[in-house]
C-alpha cells in the first residue's frame, strides 16, 4: 500500500472553528486515505477529537500553534505579527516537506500573504492568482480565475492565469485534450465578444491567449460565466472578485425568495412537496461545499482557501482537491507549461556531477 499524502489543515479558520475543520478532517482521512496535520490551538482541538472512535483518529497528527489570525485582522500586519499562527505554522510544515499541501478557511487576505512569502512562486509564475469553480446551467462547473490575489494587473499576468486555470480545471474537473477534444473552452472575460472590444489590458491580453496551445475561444460577457458556454473565465483580481461577491450575493437572494415563496401559501407548499426533488438538486448545484475551495495557483506547494462558512463537508471536499492536485503534480505542469510560453523564465535543471 502506498504511504499516504499529507494535508496541513489550519483548524482554527472557519467561522465555527474547530468543529467543521475537525469534522471534515476525520472524514477525508477515512475516505481519501490521507494523513492529516491539524494545526491549531492544542486543547481545543484535543477536545473536539476526543469525540471521535480512536480508529478515526489514527491518521490525524495535532500540530500546535500559540496564535490565531482572525477575520478582523489586517492580513499584512497579521502575517508579520503572529509569527506561531496556525496558517503560519501550516506553511512552514508544507516548506519543510511535512504536507504536500494547506487548506484554510481563514482570513483569505492573510492566507494568500503567508503562502507567498513563505512558499514563493513556481518556476516563471509572476503573480500567483486566485480561482473559484463555479456551477453552470450546462451541468459542468466553471473555474473563474483570478477572484482576488491580483487587483492591478497586466495582459502577461492574464496570460498565466489562462494557463493555470487550463491546467487546473483539466486536473480537477476532467477535461483533457484528445485528438476529439481540443481541451477546456477558455474565454477571456470582456465587456464585448468581438475582439476589439474591452479596455486597454482586455485587448493587449486577447492578443497573448490567442497564440496559447489552449482552447482559447475569444471574448465573454459575464452573462457566460454561469451558461455552460465556456469553461474557463479569465481576468484579473478586481473584476473577478466583484463578480464573486454579486454571484454569491445573488445566490443568497435566490435562496432567500424561494423560502418566502414557498411558505407563503397551501398551494405553494404542496407544489414544493411535489417538487422538492428538483429543489433539492437545484440547492446542491448552488452549494459551494461541493467544490471545497478556491486554490491559489502558482505558489510552490498546494494551497485551499475555503469560505469561512465552510462546514464539514466543505473541509472534507478542500482536502480532497489539495490531495489531487499533489497527486496529478498540478505544479509541475504549471512550471512546465509557463516555461513554454516563456522559455527563458522555464525551471532549469539541477546540475549533477
Amino acid at each position: 500500500m502506498s504511504t499516504p499524502l499529507t494535508i496541513a489543515l489550519d483548524a482554527m479558520g472557519s467561522d465555527a472553528a474547530p468543529a467543521p475543520e475537525v469534522a471534515g478532517a476525520v472524514a477525508a482521512a477515512r475516505e481519501y486515505n490521507l494523513r492529516i496535520l491539524l494545526v491549531g490551538l492544542e486543547a481545543p482541538l484535543r477536545q473536539a477529537l476526543a469525540a471521535y472512535p480512536a480508529a478515526d483518529r489514527e491518521r490525524i497528527e495535532v500540530v500546535p500553534a500559540s496564535e490565531v489570525i482572525t477575520m478582523e485582522d489586517k492580513a499584512v500586519r497579521a502575517v508579520r505579527t503572529k509569527r506561531d499562527s496556525s496558517v503560519h505554522v501550516c506553511a512552514r510544515l508544507v516548506k519543510a516537506g511535512r504536507a504536500v499541501g494547506l487548506v484554510s478557511a481563514g482570513n483569505t487576505g492573510a492566507v494568500m500573504a503567508t503562502s507567498k512569502f513563505m512558499l514563493g512562486s513556481l518556476a516563471g509564475v509572476q503573480r500567483p492568482a486566485l480561482a473559484t469553480v463555479v456551477p453552470t446551467a450546462g451541468g459542468r462547473a466553471a473555474v473563474l480565475i483570478d477572484v482576488g490575489a491580483n487587483v492591478d494587473c497586466r495582459p502577461d499576468h492574464l496570460e498565466q492565469f489562462a494557463v493555470m486555470g487550463e491546467i487546473y480545471y483539466r486536473v480537477i474537473l476532467g477535461c483533457d485534450r484528445t485528438d476529439a477534444t481540443p481541451g477546456p473552452r477558455v474565454g477571456l472575460l470582456s465587456i464585448g465578444e468581438e475582439e476589439i472590444k474591452g479596455n486597454d489590458l482586455t485587448r493587449e491580453a486577447f492578443a497573448l491567449l490567442r497564440q496559447l496551445p489552449i482552447n482559447f475561444i475569444g471574448n465573454v460577457e459575464g452573462r457566460d460565466l454561469y451558461n455552460g458556454a465556456v469553461d474557463v473565465i479569465v481576468c484579473d483580481g478586481f473584476v473577478g472578485n466583484v463578480a464573486l461577491k454579486i454571484s454569491e450575493g445573488l445566490v443568497e437572494t435566490v435562496r432567500s425568495l424561494l423560502r418566502e415563496l414557498l411558505s407563503a401559501s397551501f398551494a405553494s407548499r404542496l407544489g414544493y412537496l411535489l417538487s422538492r426533488r428538483a429543489f433539492a438538486a437545484f440547492k446542491k448545484r448552488l452549494d459551494y461545499s461541493e467544490y471545497g475551495g478556491a486554490p491559489l495557483l502558482g505558489v510552490r506547494g498546494i494551497v485551499i482557501i475555503c469560505h469561512g462558512r465552510s462546514t464539514a463537508k466543505a473541509i472534507k471536499n478542500a482536502i480532497r482537491v489539495a490531495a489531487e492536485s499533489a497527486t496529478q503534480q498540478i505544479n509541475q505542469q504549471i512550471e512546465t507549461q509557463i516555461g513554454r510560453i516563456r522559455p527563458s523564465e522555464a525551471p532549469q535543471p539541477v546540475p549533477t556531477d
